[in-house]
């Protein structure tokens, strides 16, 4: 790296720090704040203080008859319980009981379908269910929460982020009308120059482009001056929930986590894939990054591309022309079906891509497999894990050899033992760290996406992702699942007992405050 670059990538990393501990001091100012208070109630107002322990212990009550995870309430219950008065201030502060309103978007809906595609999409829906009864409901169920299901979608499984990046820069360069890029990191690297020799060239040509990322998945790893310089050249640029907007309350916590990449409405990419080089292993902090995603070619695209104008019209963006204008255009042949599907923080207590993990674990009636870089469930997925395995699926899930988060790996390591007793195997990637986010049931239908199987993907982020039933596509997922279980160990029940003391405690403490890391 030339000095030049390093100057500036350590001026970029000192300016995102110095950003991020404002954040910080302000955050722990206010516990600061709190604890004192608690504090000089309990030594001179002693009634005041009984008065505000017998709130909490109402306010503990209350959260525990709350709908949603038990984890998220246990967390808050426990914090409530051991430290009243704090438990209960910061509970209020933070905005705890009102999920409902976490960020300050414009709240508009979905773009609209018209009769004829909405009858289409029931249509398509009725035919899978005449194929394949169970996944015929969930995609019933998916299509009423808003997400059309489509036939006639050329879906192709990149097995790698390099093979996922490349690809998608290649379709980059044949846009003739728009570009769409919205990820949780964009960094500066081979990878961000890569796409800025894209972008810049095709603004110059008068295709609209519009990147969306990240502030907090970001702001260490990209400067201003590269915003700006990406707007002198005509590119539309939206950054979500800056950090130093939200310092009074947790709203930082909510993150846009979603990888979206659309190209003239005819083509859409999602996965786990960020923009940066380590998707790319063209840097090795974690061993091999193992990630994917998927391309949608035709009517199915249109989902992840109305997803994106979705979410940028929200964040108060406008778009150049109609809406229709972005969808695909032709006509595509292609077996199977597939249906992308959005979430986020203000559709709580529902979790939709929650419901799609449940539905798959609980129709699959031979295998599932389910590839994830962290393990965080609540009752009912474990549950149904559980019941997976002890009714004769074969269950196996596959996790980082190598975290890229040691508390992560700690936390996840709570649950092995119930689920290993229950039939459920367990495996780590050997070579590094695995980042690719899959569910697969019965050779017949998959979900691949920006989902971590964890609280924050199900609640605290916006997240993507596009479910495929009964597509060729889908035995190309296996075949990359199994060489992924090639490449992995095994965990068993005496190897998991045999952990260091040290990690049991460390991770019994921390599971239930994992809502919050």
């Amino acid at each position: 790296m030339k000095r030049h670059d390093v100057q500036q990538h350590t001026e970029r990393r000192i300016a995102a720090a110095l950003r991020l501990m404002l954040a910080a001091f302000l955050l722990f100012a206010q516990i600061g704040l709190v604890f004192l208070l608690s504090l000089l109630l309990r030594q001179h107002f002693a009634i005041v203080y009984t008065v505000l322990e017998l709130v909490a212990l109402a306010a503990a009550i209350r959260i525990n008859n709350r709908p949603g995870g038990s984890n998220y309430r246990t967390g808050w219950i426990i914090l409530v319980l051991v430290v009243p008065v704090a438990g209960l201030i910061l509970y209020l502060l933070w905005n705890g009981d009102r999920q409902s309103k976490q960020l300050n978007l414009k709240r508009i809906p979905l773009p609209t379908e018209t009769g004829t595609r909405q009858e289409q999409s029931r249509s398509n829906v009725e035919k899978l269910r005449r194929s394949h009864t169970q996944w015929g409901r969930m995609a019933s169920y998916l299509h009423r929460e808003g997400f059309p299901l489509y036939q006639h979608t050329q879906v192709e499984y990149l097995s790698t982020g390099e093979g996922y990046l490349d690809d998608m820069l290649e379709e980059m360069e044949y846009a003739e009308h728009f570009i769409f890029m919205e990820y949780f990191i964009m960094a500066t690297g081979k990878v961000w120059d890569r796409v800025v020799d894209v972008i810049s060239r095709k603004a110059a040509q008068g295709v609209e482009i519009k990147l969306l990322f990240d502030d907090f998945g970001s702001m260490m790893r990209i400067r201003g001056e590269d915003v700006e310089q990406l707007r002198q050249m005509g590119v539309e640029v939206k950054i979500f929930n800056p950090v130093h907007h939200y310092v009074n309350r947790l709203y930082f916590n909510y993150r846009d986590h979603r990888k979206i990449t659309c190209v003239d409405g005819n083509v859409s990419y999602t996965g786990g894939v960020n923009v940066g080089d380590e998707y790319a292993n063209i840097t090795h902090k974690f061993g091999y990054w193992k990630d994917c995603g998927l391309r949608l070619e035709g009517e199915g695209a249109w989902g992840l591309t109305r997803d994106f104008i979705h979410m940028w019209e929200d964040l108060g963006g406008h778009m150049e022309r109609e809406h229709d204008y972005y969808r695909p255009h032709g006509r595509y042949e292609a077996s199977g079906f597939c249906q992308s599907v959005s979430d986020g923080p203000n559709n709580n207590p529902k979790s939709t891509v929650e419901d799609i993990y449940l539905q798959m674990i609980s129709g699959a009636n031979r295998m599932v497999y389910v590839t994830t870089p962290y393990l965080t469930i609540d009752d009912p997925m474990t549950k149904a894990l559980c019941l997976a395995g002890d009714s004769g699926v074969d269950v196996r899930l596959i996790l980082p050899g190598t975290p890229d988060k040691k508390y992560a790996y700690l936390v996840a390591e709570c649950y092995y033992g119930e689920l290993l007793s229950h039939g459920v195997r367990i495996f780590t990637y050997s070579p590094g760290f695995l980042h690719s986010k899959v569910i697969l049931a019965d050779r017949e239908t998959a979900f691949v996406g920006s989902v971590n199987m964890d609280f924050r993907s199900f609640r605290l982020h916006f997240e993507c992702g596009t479910v495929v039933y009964d597509d060729p596509v889908i035995e190309d997922i296996l075949e990359d699942l199994y060489q992924t279980l090639d490449l992995s160990a095994e965990v068993t029940m005496e190897s998991w007992k045999k952990r260091p003391w040290y990690r049991k405690l460390l991770g019994v403490v921390l599971r239930p405050f994992a809502i919050w890391m």
